[in-house]
């Protein structure tokens, strides 16, 4: 089994606030994102696992929420691993829009 890629995403808003704008699920996060399908995905307090499939692979993973940061580790299959970098910034750049936090002037 291959090394999961592991993403630390950091934010301000308490583990409250951040779950509340995650629960939602990942459908509703790769929405504009039509080559990335939601196969699976469960809550369990603060932590979500879930299977997604992208170019007719299937990857799956964790993402772990605290109070000052989110953890997504996605354990990808070997044509995947080859676009890592790609997928790493993919998810930083939608993660930082998700959980900026408006209250603070940019």
């Amino acid at each position: 089994m291959a090394n999961p890629l592991v993403i630390s995403i950091p934010h301000s808003l308490g583990k409250d606030e951040v779950l509340r704008r995650l629960k939602p699920g990942l459908t509703a996060l790769t929405g504009d994102t039509p080559m990335l399908t939601v196969e699976e995905e469960a809550w369990n307090g603060d932590e979500m696992s879930f299977r997604v499939r992208a170019l007719g692979q299937s990857a799956s993973g964790t993402m772990q929420v605290a109070e000052d940061h989110v953890r997504v580790a996605v354990v990808l299959p070997w044509l995947l691993q080859r676009i890592a970098g790609g997928l790493e910034a993919a998810i930083k750049a939608r993660g930082k829009v998700l959980l900026e936090d408006k209250s603070q002037p940019t």
